[in-house]
């Protein structure tokens, strides 16, 4: 991510745990001129050691940056930090980034508003450590003029994508794909957890758990398209048939630590769709 030299900027980071601490990092090795502040003052003593330029007070902080990055632990804290800042931000930008719901990233957006200053929503899909390199997801929503403005100096810290101008199309998008490792992981810790208590050998059942959990990596075109295009033909079993496959497996699920994935809500809507005389179709139309 460093091999050309970007125009250097001035960037304020606002909270220097391990995200704030990464980004500042990640910026003052591209050259820019980066203004640190912490609440705990003392966290951010080897960032300025390390060349960034210490702040007393956050408004200070924001008063001495073209860019504002806030990388605070939760929203709760971002909305305190920014009831503390002036009025007049006009012609700056404020990023905030930290995962939240919609309405977290809603409230921030009309928080920023009588600032004057522009407002990005950020949602990282990267590890600290893992900050600046091409392997690091960083998403954006908000201000498309801002995010342009500012695109090569947020380019250090990853590969920058804009997914929408509504305030909160990055955090739904942030958690949404959250929504995907979880979905996938508690799924195979219940299968493990199911075949373990069966006594089977769970490595060798690791094995066709990759296989299975490789069909639905393969699928996501043709998931993709069903969904978009409301078109839902059979697949590898209709509707009728996931049924009664569904509902075995609520049953092998009953009483376990982890629950049956939420399963039930699924056996009623497909119960449903038969119902109103659609069960030759896939399992996709659950979503229509």
């Amino acid at each position: 991510m460093t091999e050309n030299k970007r125009s250097v900027r001035r960037v304020a980071v606002i909270g220097t745990g391990a995200i704030g601490g990464a980004v500042a990092r990640r910026l003052l090795a591209d050259g820019h001129d980066v203004t640190v502040w912490n609440r705990t003052a003392n966290r951010a003593i080897d960032l300025v050691n390390t060349g960034a330029r210490p702040s007393g007070s956050i408004e200070e902080a924001a008063a001495s940056a073209d860019l504002i990055l806030f990388t605070l632990t939760d929203y709760a804290a971002v909305r305190q930090c920014l009831s503390e800042l002036g009025t007049d931000l006009s012609e700056r930008t404020i990023v905030v980034m930290c995962t939240g719901t919609a309405d977290d990233a809603r409230q921030a957006a009309r928080q920023v508003a009588p600032t004057g200053a522009d407002y990005i929503d950020a949602g990282i899909q990267t590890s600290p450590e893992m900050m600046g390199t091409d392997a690091a997801t960083i998403l954006y929503s908000g201000s498309r003029a801002a995010f342009e403005r500012h695109l090569t100096t947020l380019a250090s810290l990853s590969r920058p994508r804009f997914v929408g101008e509504a305030p909160d199309a990055a955090a739904i998008w942030d958690l949404a794909l959250f929504g995907v490792w979880y979905d996938a992981q508690l799924g195979l810790l219940r299968a493990i957890d199911t075949v373990r208590r069966a006594g089977i050998d769970v490595t060798e059942f690791s094995d066709t758990a990759a296989t299975q959990l490789g069909h639905v990596v393969a699928a996501v075109p043709a998931t993709v398209a069903e969904a978009r295009e409301a078109e839902y033909p059979r697949g590898p079993a209709d509707l009728t048939e996931h049924l009664t496959v569904v509902r075995h497996l609520i049953g092998l699920r009953a009483g376990r630590h982890l629950g049956d994935g939420g399963l039930a809500p699924v056996a009623a809507r497909i119960e449903r769709l038969i119902a109103d005389g659609r069960g030759r179709e896939g399992l996709t139309a659950t979503i229509g």
